[in-house]
């Protein structure tokens, strides 16, 4: 590994070779800020080698399987806020996991183990360390999941996307850098955006989200009745979306309804309010894209994290903040007839928005992990 060190903004590839582990999911905002840092790796470098290493679950294989990427799996499953008769299985588990962990790392040989959060960081990371390989891991969350608070004493880097997360997290090198956003999705696209229509796209997260389908169908007719004219993009999640497409169908209600959303750089570019979870990765693309947003938390997240996640943009002027028990379809059309009334107000929202955004996070993380590299490799070789 030859000539390591990056400057602070660049889009020149560097000469050197670089494999890297990249360990965590469970869900997309494990998912695509790891993809971000990947994207940003092959920017940067001539020759990079970047597997990612999951659990077993379909979803995760077929968005890396999308963007191209090598994809191992262990057998893990997740202990935090599971029922005793889950968490004694998913314990037996984790020996087997880290020798997983363990036999993987020795085939690939990577200089750098990336955790992004999840429950299949835990086993990757750990080995990695071990095994003396570099080792980081990204928070998004304003509450630090299980995982990486149990990591953070161990790793070396520790990246952080709100600053409420700091006092969460045991360790002496704590950055922050906001939550990496996929390049796809900053790549600027020919608008098919109808002037005249008002564009809503409602996003429950990867998993889709049931109170929020329910709510936005009542308020959907309840706009039509109104003579609101609204285009629709709708992601159900996979779950909620027989039960949501016949919603529409006996309503008599139009949109384009979809388990999940795969082109969503024309999606975000199409929308001019866009209702959501809190996910970190769903705030800090809605920011980055400068997009104006009804934040719904997810209510049964830990700590609260989504209610925090929203609220800390909300504060910045960047989103309106609904909390699911305040959930109706009236209230819910009424909000949204608002904005439609309202264009300079909806705009000023996503110019705030923007300003809370951190576009360069994916190249700042990228910066800091190969000057480490760098220097742990000149020490070895002192």
């Amino acid at each position: 590994m030859q000539n390591l060190a990056p400057s602070a903004k660049t889009d020149e590839a560097s000469s050197f070779d670089l494999c890297c582990i990249i360990a965590g999911g469970g869900t997309g905002g494990h998912l695509f800020p790891g993809i971000a840092v990947a994207q940003e790796l092959e920017k940067r470098l001539n020759n990079s080698d970047i597997y990612f290493v999951t659990g077993h679950k379909r979803m995760e294989d077929q968005i890396l399987a999308n963007y191209g990427y090598k994809v191992r799996n262990i057998e893990v499953e997740g202990i935090n806020g599971r029922e005793l008769s889950k968490v004694i299985p998913a314990l037996i588990k984790l020996p087997r996991s880290l020798f997983q962990a363990i036999s993987l790392i020795r085939q690939i040989n990577p200089e750098l183990v990336l955790g992004m959060g999840g429950y299949s960081s835990g086993p990757v990371c750990l080995a990695a360390k071990y095994m003396g390989i570099h080792t980081a891991i990204h928070e998004q969350n304003s509450y630090p999941g299980l995982t990486n608070r149990m990591l953070a004493r161990f790793v070396e880097q520790v990246f952080i996307s709100f600053e409420e997360s700091r006092g969460f997290l045991k360790s002496k090198n704590i950055i922050m850098t906001g939550n990496p956003v996929r390049q796809d999705l900053l790549k600027e696209t020919k608008s098919s955006h109808k002037q005249d229509i008002f564009q809503v796209m409602i996003l429950g997260g990867s998993q889709g989200a049931r109170a929020i389908n329910e709510a936005f169908v009542v308020a959907l007719e309840y706009l039509n009745g109104l003579g609101k004219k609204i285009d629709v993009a709708h992601q159900t999640g996979k779950a909620d979306y027989d039960r949501v497409s016949q919603e529409y169908r006996n309503r008599g209600l139009k949109g384009q309804i979809s388990p999940f959303i795969h082109d969503m750089t024309t999606a975000y570019n199409q929308a001019d309010l866009i209702i959501s979870r809190a996910g970190a990765s769903t705030i800090f693309e809605l920011a980055v894209l400068g997009k104006p947003s009804i934040l719904i938390p997810y209510p049964y997240a830990t700590n609260q994290h989504q209610k925090v996640n929203a609220e800390t943009l909300a504060r910045a002027g960047g989103a309106e903040v609904v909390m699911q028990d305040h959930l109706d379809g009236k209230s819910l059309g009424d909000l949204i007839m608002r904005y439609m009334d309202n264009r300079p107000g909806l705009i000023k929202m996503g110019e705030l928005a923007r300003k809370f955004g951190r576009p360069d996070a994916a190249m700042d993380i990228v910066n800091r992990l190969l000057t480490s590299c760098q220097e742990k490799d000149k020490s070895r070789r002192q």
